[in-house]
């Protein structure tokens, strides 16, 4: 392991030079450092090409550890994080086994090397037609479940702030945990279907502690203009890179701010007014 992260700084050195997709032996310290839950190294400069190659190396060994991917996270989707990250358009990661938590989860505030909580959304992939959905409600006929979730990214690197869109994109999108609610059915009829996919586009959400002060609020609206067409994005990269989606698998589809590290005591609980069937999901920190 100090082999492997001697040559990933001195690969380092010369990437802040030149942007290039990370070694193998790079990818191997990177994944290490998110298995031990320590900080890893800072990135170099990277272009997309850069960031893909290398979320591709450090994916394999993800999957190598946990299986399959059971799902994909788009991230980018909010404005606000995009232009914090430097960012021009949406990325994606993957998400594995054991990613996902039941409402109430009590969780280690310390569960990733550079933790930090956000308010989300998850819907589950009922048929392979989502391949070929280019609306919203498309993409909702496609689907059996909409979820309040809470995802729990993880930053990993030693100066997360130094991150911008690429490197974030490199690191799997910091997928590392997420809390998900009580599943919505999606319904079977077009007018209830066009009604939830109108609910999601307006729905509120307010994020609160455990004293009920608010913490932050956002709009369905704040990802993409619908948090369903960052499911439309998602088929459509995922396909350029010859990856189907699969029913059974979930699709987390955006960040509401505020994006802030937890803290041993914390309650986050995110409701979704405006969203017929939405229960609030939270999640519980402790040391």
């Amino acid at each position: 392991m100090k082999a492997h992260l001697v040559i990933f700084a001195a690969a380092l050195a010369l990437g802040h030079a030149q942007g290039a997709c990370l070694s193998d032996e790079q990818a191997r310290a990177v994944a290490e450092s998110f298995f031990s839950r320590q900080p890893a190294e800072d990135l170099p400069p990277m272009n997309e090409a850069d960031a893909r190659c290398t979320r591709a190396k450090i994916n394999a060994l993800l999957a190598a550890r946990h299986g399959p991917a059971i799902g994909y996270k788009v991230g980018l989707t909010n404005p606000a994080i995009r232009r914090m990250l430097k960012g021009d358009g949406p990325a994606w990661g993957a998400l594995y086994q054991g990613m996902l938590l039941p409402h109430g989860s009590q969780v280690s505030a310390a569960f990733g090397a550079r933790p930090t909580v956000e308010a989300d959304l998850l819907v589950r992939v009922r048929s392979a037609d989502i391949q070929y959905a280019k609306t919203p409600l498309e993409v909702l006929q496609a689907l059996d479940q909409v979820i309040p979730f809470i995802e729990l990214p993880d930053m990993l690197v030693a100066t997360p702030l130094k991150l911008d869109a690429h490197g974030i994109a490199a690191l799997n999108m910091a997928a590392r945990l997420g809390v998900a609610g009580t599943p919505i059915a999606v319904p079977p009829d077009r007018a209830a279907q066009e009604a939830l996919v109108a609910a999601l586009g307006t729905m509120k959400l307010t994020m609160t502690d455990g004293s009920g002060k608010v913490l932050g609020r956002g709009v369905g609206s704040d990802l993409m203009d619908h948090p369903l067409h960052a499911a439309v994005w998602l088929v459509q990269a995922l396909g350029r890179e010859g990856i189907k989606l699969q029913p059974g698998q979930y699709i987390s589809l955006g960040s509401f701010p505020p994006v802030m590290p937890p803290r041993p005591g914390l309650k986050f609980t995110v409701a979704y007014e405006g969203l017929p069937g939405a229960d609030p999901v939270s999640v519980q920190f402790t040391d």
